[in-house]
């Protein structure tokens, strides 16, 4: 089995985990249909194991729709895949939920927030483009609001948003939410036609 087939079957062996019934009556993948191989792969660390990718946005409602049954699907994965979220800002005015993401991330409030971001953004309607209204939203749920803006500022998720880019661009990410596959493979619930099948 070559190092491709091996990283594909350590992907399709994790959405095993998490949906077997669905798994066992889908088809194998099929390239260019319900994932995409890219041209250039990415180099990755030697860890022993497949590292996904979640490219997210905030302000994306398809990813607020996915969020949920991509949670599920994570809390499943076997030990021999690791995940994390990426999220991605295609424009100046998505910057900030960008920065919101990896501020939370640095502070470690991202499992406490994370849910009530989306939910503020889709259910609540707020607009989360301006620090006032981002501050607010972090102050009335707990956490402190200097602290939340000074790392927001930081030096620190400056150069994680520049990491994230460079890793959208690597992986040729045009729309989210999109699912990167050990720097090799990509899909998306766009390209699949629906959410769990991606």
């Amino acid at each position: 089995m070559n190092r491709r087939d091996f990283t594909l079957r350590m992907a399709l062996s994790a959405s095993a985990a998490a949906a077997p019934a669905l798994v066992q009556a889908q088809s194998a993948p099929v390239e260019g249909k319900d994932y995409a191989r890219l041209a250039q792969p990415i180099a990755m660390p030697a860890t022993g194991k497949v590292e996904v990718v979640e490219f997210f946005g905030y302000w994306c409602p398809h990813c607020h729709a996915f969020e949920p049954l991509l949670e599920a699907w994570a809390q499943k994965l076997p030990a021999s895949v690791t995940f994390r979220r990426i999220p991605v800002a295609f424009s100046a005015p998505q910057e900030p939920y960008q920065r919101i993401f990896l501020a939370l991330e640095a502070m470690g409030q991202l499992d406490a927030m994370h849910r009530k971001v989306f939910t503020a953004i889709h259910v609540q309607k707020q607009r989360l483009d301006k620090e006032a209204d981002i501050v607010a939203l972090m102050t009335a749920n707990g956490i402190d609001g200097a602290k939340f803006t000074e790392t927001f500022k930081s030096f620190t998720v400056a150069s994680k948003a520049k990491q994230a880019r460079q890793l959208a661009e690597a992986y040729r990410i045009d729309g989210v939410p999109t699912l990167g596959v050990h720097g090799r493979y990509f899909t998306s619930p766009s390209m699949t036609g629906d959410h769990e099948k991606a």
